[in-house]
């Protein structure tokens, strides 16, 4: 039996075990399982890897996008030029990292959002899934500025981030896990209130289905898209890439 799964540190909110268990069975693929593997600490990852002998894929979420690369073997180009690993493929004992978040969020953001001339984008946060992002925001040409709470010479702080500064921007992308079950009363520190019709809001949290910066975005007349798309889209690719098919 071939073993597939995710890893993170609190996978209570993932759709990931549901979406793959399901494919498994609509295909007639007999031969495979997916899991749900929670790590205390990226430390713990060698471990997993050892008492699983039958792994043979894996995909990352929060907090260990980042941190894993380290304990990977090799990385695929685009995963190391992004700098964050959410797919791993393992095999004859070697493992190696890929990035299909950033698949994932081009492909959902070309049917979202109408680039072109004027578009631009604020991305909050700057984690793993914001360094996917940021690619796929250079892939399509879209010209972006990142917010952070311990920003670098480039970004913003969130206390930056006043009404002005937000009617700057069409696209607003939120990439933390502000929002995300359990904890859903929570949301980006942004001024709302200056939220308008033009604006285009996406949120890589997919649970709940509507989260309270997307709820913001809507009551104000937005565009608004969650983050279960790019979810599909992502686990495509990585479905993909474990049975060895071409994913682009």
């Amino acid at each position: 039996m071939r073993r597939f799964g995710l890893i993170g540190k609190k996978l209570g909110h993932s759709f990931s075990k549901r979406y793959f268990t399901s494919k498994f069975e609509q295909e007639g693929i007999a031969d495979a399982a997916y899991e749900l593997y929670e790590l205390p600490d990226i430390t713990a990852f060698p471990d997993l890897l050892a008492g699983e002998s039958a792994l043979v894929g894996l995909n990352v979420t929060v907090p260990y996008k980042e941190a894993v690369i380290p304990y990977l073997h090799e990385l695929d180009e685009s995963a190391a030029r992004i700098g964050a690993v959410n797919t791993i493929k393992i095999e004859g004992g070697r493992t190696k990292g890929f990035n299909t978040d950033f698949i994932g969020f081009r492909d959902t953001l070309r049917q979202f959002y109408p680039a072109g001339e004027g578009a631009n984008a604020l991305v909050l946060g700057t984690g793993g899934a914001a360094k996917a992002v940021w690619a796929a925001l250079d892939a399509l040409a879209i010209p972006y500025t990142s917010v952070s709470r311990n920003p670098t010479e480039k970004q913003l702080h969130y206390d930056a981030v006043t009404p002005e500064v937000l009617k700057a921007y069409t696209l607003i992308i939120n990439t933390t896990p502000l929002g995300m079950a359990p904890d859903i009363s929570s949301a980006p520190a942004i001024p709302y209130e200056a939220l308008m019709p033009g604006h285009y809001l996406y949120d890589l949290v997919y649970n709940p289905e509507e989260t309270r910066f997307l709820q913001n975005g809507r009551l104000a007349g937005a565009h608004t898209i969650n983050g279960l798309p790019m979810l599909y889209a992502q686990a495509d690719a990585a479905w993909k890439i474990w049975a060895n098919e071409k994913s682009e």
